[in-house]
């Protein structure tokens, strides 16, 4: 389907341009939130009829997000949560988590702001893009730790995964392998090699 932008889009165009997209990202997003027109002949006269306006609001409107932008200079938000001992979360932190935190903190932000490719599912630092405008977009630091502690230590460069890897393995102690792709609860396998005892090899003759 082709579209009239009514707004920049990421990895589309600026308002004004007719690009192609599919017709489910053009139904189902695009229209509906009014950031782009059918690009049919009446569709287009409408929008040259109101660009100025459209231009001049959208400039509005990115000033404001600018000034917005200036208070998360430096935003971080921490997020206590519990985890295995390889540090993967039981769930995960979704984007309203990350509303409620940002709020929490006196940011105001909506769920379509918040830009997460996929949920996080491990302890850890993130970049978490927060898109306050179609040409204004802030990143925030999302420090997810087992304590206030840990987020401490985290926040300082610490991996502190890592560090309770090795602290068990120093104490002669058990500590999962940690992996920060596994699933939950996942556990390392323990190696195939050298599981037959050559002693109880049969003796020829």
């Amino acid at each position: 389907m082709d579209v009239i932008l009514l707004e920049r889009v990421e990895k589309l165009g600026s308002i004004g341009d007719v690009v192609k997209v599919k017709d489910g990202f053009a139904r189902n997003f695009l229209l509906p939130n009014k950031k782009a027109l059918r690009a049919n002949e009446a569709n287009r006269k409408v929008f040259e009829s109101n660009r100025a306006r459209i231009e001049a609001d959208n400039a509005s409107r990115r000033t404001d997000a600018e000034k917005d932008a200036g208070s998360f200079k430096d935003a971080t938000v921490t997020l206590i949560r519990q985890s295995s001992n390889t540090g993967q979360l039981y769930g995960s932190v979704a984007v309203r988590d990350l509303i409620e935190a940002l709020e929490a903190d006196g940011h105001k932000v909506t769920k379509s702001q918040v830009v997460l490719d996929r949920p996080i599912k491990a302890i850890g630092l993130y970049d978490v893009r927060v898109q306050l405008h179609p040409e204004v977009v802030v990143t925030v630091k999302v420090n997810v730790a087992r304590s206030p502690e840990e987020a401490e230590m985290q926040a300082k460069g610490v991996d502190v995964m890592q560090q309770v890897f090795e602290e068990g393995r120093d104490q002669g102690g058990f500590v999962e392998a940690y992996d920060p792709n596994a699933e939950p609860g996942a556990t390392a396998e323990a190696p195939r090699d050298n599981q037959r005892d050559d002693r109880e090899e049969p003796v020829e003759g």
